[in-house]
């Protein structure tokens, strides 16, 4: 249990790390004694957003200069408790309305990013599909064209060759393939 409390001692300072509150107890990191009972939100009233936003818990609400408890059961506070360009949590200078802003565009610059990559990569794969078909009959019609050009210079070379045999006597005739060789 001593674990447990320790671990939620060392959140809270972490979180109060994160909203800039470095000051509230480097020392009390390396303790392990369970951190001394929270003082009610309620006790910080009429006092100053700092002192009040210390608690991690509370909530200070500028319109009347309450501290009252996070509604932990709702994300955000009601507007009955405080209206959010008054509501302050974890910092004084950012109301509840800016952060929500700012979430809002985070949240909807992520959405349209992935929405982009997505089309990108549906765009991307359709290219590829369609692309190695025009490709490939491209290719094709060059290698039959290599090919006859082949057959063309294949024939030129033999039609050569027959004259040069032909101009020294060595091309047999076709009506007697068998002659007998004589040697003078």
């Amino acid at each position: 249990m001593e674990a447990r409390g320790w671990l939620l001692a060392l959140w809270l300072q972490g979180l109060a790390l994160l909203w800039g509150r470095a000051g509230i107890g480097l020392a009390q990191l390396s303790t392990t004694a369970s951190p001394a009972p929270a003082q009610a939100c309620s006790e910080f009233s009429q006092k100053s957003c700092e002192e009040c936003l210390k608690n991690v818990s509370c909530l200070w609400c500028y319109t009347n200069n309450t501290c009252i408890d996070y509604p932990i059961r709702s994300i955000l506070p009601l507007s009955s408790l405080c209206s959010l360009s008054n509501a302050r949590w974890g910092i004084c200078w950012i109301n509840f309305e800016a952060v929500i802003i700012a979430i809002a565009v985070v949240a909807g610059l992520i959405l349209v990013s992935i929405a982009v990559c997505c089309c990108y990569c549906c765009y991307c794969r359709r290219r590829s599909r369609s692309g190695p078909d025009e490709e490939e009959e491209r290719l094709a019609r060059k290698r039959e064209e290599r090919r006859l050009q082949s057959l063309q210079r294949k024939h030129e070379r033999k039609l050569k060759h027959d004259e040069i045999r032909k101009k020294y006597g060595l091309l047999q005739d076709s009506d007697n393939p068998y002659s007998r060789f004589e040697n003078e």
